[in-house]
């Protein structure tokens, strides 16, 4: 390994005493407890846009056009860009769509700024580079520019001077190719029809190849890839003043922060080790109950969606803590906690443990835990924190969420807890995954009050917090369109699996209202929300 992992576990431990949750800064850091001083919000469903296919990614990213009131999604299904009327978001409207396979195999991302909109289009060969294109919000193509491998997400700085994109260079599924991961940076404020592959600066990770990572960051596959292999850039957002860009690198448990101006990074920022001795969490979908409680597990955050939002001067990045890691058929970090052969001295209720109905059917890794290369693990890790967390502007994590997400689940949804997002009635059925997954996240003002909204994958729906104070944000209520009662394939069952969320300024809104887009994969969906 390439970094103390004993001194990781062991301040992990020290902070979980005092009722935090592990991390890789020095300041203190809170965890939600719950105590709902927040300010009420109005949540108002309108319009639905339904692509009528399952479970195929017809629903995946949305951007908005505020000057004509359009909403453009990413529809993995048909390989295409869906554009949305929503001048009566009441009754959203199909207008027609983007097609992309003269520029490679599919969207993966969709952003838009005045007249403008960008997709991240990944190359036919997923291994190979993909493409940067252009258009204009009638669809008609103006430019493209080859980026990095399998580009994955796309988004304009706020003063739309440059278009960023995340490059997430997974390998193939016999991992005999494995391309690096990077960060594009695209000058736009030009004449784009005159765009070309010279003016792309691309970020490279090789600088982490050195003997050593930052603290709490972690690699998935130690001694093979290259750490620049192995990272895999996920989800960028950007600061209000357009200089500073914050990429998570999921599966590496980190975000990179990035001076856009220069095309460095600043700062690589381990996000550290949530301490589930101290954090609850139900870990078995084999024990016929919700069982929140702690374990001796570390929680690795790997945060998908990551956004940024301007409170009192300062700049704060959220993240919500999915988790991920890396399988395929040539390679798997994964197995369950029953497969691991764990060391006697530090489990010695190991063969209890591993029961099916304790950590037994836990999802963990064989990339980190045997801390003195004897063989058996001294250290059990799980993927996601079930959680959002607030780092301040250099990376450091000041808040966490805590059990809050299940423990609410648990009290209010107990019959569909840890549900599947393709299958309704599948109780607990996720527990030993990454429990409600939490995956989208948007921020924005409602009536002079920040707030956060965070999309639960698996579970559906999406969290609201007060961000009023962003050291410790207040919990204000939980809103789902899903209906347990549907058939999900038969499209009855409301929207399933959240993926992405885009807040609306009132500004920009036709309602006068701020408002909130919501993209979901396996319903195929999006819906639009009034806010105030």
């Amino acid at each position: 390994m390439r970094y103390s992992l004993m001194a990781t576990v062991a301040m992990s431990v020290l902070l979980g005493a005092c009722g935090t949750a592990s991390h890789s800064s020095n300041m203190a850091m809170t965890v939600d407890t719950a105590s709902p001083a927040a300010k009420p919000l109005s949540i108002v469903p309108m319009g639905e846009y339904r692509s009528g296919l399952f479970d195929e990614g017809a629903a995946e990213i949305p951007a908005y056009d505020p000057a004509n009131k359009r909403i453009f999604v990413v529809n993995g299904g048909e390989k295409a860009i869906d554009i949305l009327d929503m001048s009566t978001p009441d009754k959203l409207a199909k207008l027609g769509s983007i097609k992309l396979e003269t520029w490679g195999k599919a969207a993966n991302s969709v952003a838009i700024h005045g007249n403008i909109v960008a997709a991240a289009v990944e190359n036919d060969d997923k291994q190979a580079p993909g493409k940067a294109v252009f258009f204009d919000t009638n669809g008609d193509f103006i430019a493209a520019v080859t980026v990095g491998s399998l580009p994955d997400m796309i988004k304009f700085t706020p003063d739309g001077k440059y278009v960023l994109v995340a490059n997430e260079g997974e390998p193939n599924d016999a991992f005999d190719n494995d391309p690096e991961g990077s960060i594009s940076i695209i000058p736009v404020s030009g004449n784009l029809a005159d765009l070309s592959d010279a003016d792309v600066r691309n970020i490279s990770f090789a600088f982490l190849n050195g003997p050593d990572l930052p603290y709490g960051m972690r690699t998935s596959n130690p001694g093979t890839s290259s750490v620049a292999q192995d990272v895999e850039p996920e989800y960028i957002a950007v600061s209000k003043d357009s200089k500073t860009a914050y990429v998570s690198l999921q599966e590496n448990n980190a975000v990179a922060i990035i001076d856009i101006e220069t095309a460095n990074v600043i700062r690589v920022a381990g996000l550290g080790f949530k301490d589930h001795s101290v954090n609850a969490f139900d870990a078995s979908d084999k024990d016929g109950e919700i069982n929140i409680r702690t374990w001796p597990v570390m929680g690795m955050y790997m945060p998908d969606t990551i956004d940024t939002i301007e409170i009192g001067g300062k700049t704060w990045v959220l993240t919500a803590n999915e988790g991920d890691s890396r399988d395929y058929d040539g390679y798997s970090e994964e197995t369950r906690v029953g497969k691991l052969p764990l060391d006697p001295v530090a489990f010695p209720n190991a063969s209890s443990l591993q029961k099916d109905e304790n950590l037994g059917r836990l999802k963990t890794t064989t990339a980190q835990g045997d801390t003195d290369g004897d063989g058996d693990f001294d250290v059990i890790y799980s993927y996601g924190a079930r959680s959002f967390s607030v780092l301040d502007a250099d990376g450091n994590m000041v808040f966490d969420s805590g059990d809050k997400f299940e423990q609410y689940m648990a009290a209010n949804y107990g019959n569909v807890f840890n549900a599947s997002d393709t299958e309704n009635y599948s109780r607990d059925d996720r527990s030993d995954d990454k429990g409600p997954e939490p995956e989208g996240l948007a921020t924005g003002y409602v009536n002079g009050t920040p707030y956060a909204f965070i999309g639960l994958e698996r579970q559906g729906g999406f969290m609201v917090y007060d961000l009023t104070n962003p050291t410790n944000p207040q919990f204000v209520t939980y809103h789902s369109d899903r209906r347990f009662s549907g058939n999900p394939e038969a499209g009855t069952a409301g929207e399933l699996a959240p993926e992405g969320m885009l807040f609306v300024d009132p500004k920009d809104s036709p309602t006068g209202n701020a408002m909130l887009i919501v993209a979901s994969e396996v319903s195929g969906s999006t819906k639009v929300y009034d806010l105030k």
